[in-house]
């Protein structure tokens, strides 16, 4: 089984999860453009002074979405267990 890399923005202040939200859109709307499905994208509220926008991709297409979409930062994505 393939890693997956979760590709983060990093978004802080009052506004930022309505940002983070926003910011999905756009890598939603990025996604449809080039015609590329991907099995997760999305945000999340951290706290109320910090959010993320996100999306999970392949680790060989890492460099491709990193190089086109310039992320803050990027993990290993570990679902989580339920």
């Amino acid at each position: 089984m393939s890693r997956k890399i979760k590709l983060i923005w990093d978004f802080r202040g009052e506004a930022a999860a309505k940002t983070a939200e926003h910011h999905t859109i756009h890598l939603n709307e990025y996604l449809d453009n080039e015609k590329i499905i991907l099995e997760k994208t999305g945000f999340e509220v951290i706290n109320e002074m910090h959010a993320i926008a996100y999306i999970v991709v392949e680790e060989k297409d890492m460099i491709q979405f990193r190089d086109a979409l310039k992320p803050h930062r990027g993990e290993v994505f570990e679902p989580k267990k339920q």
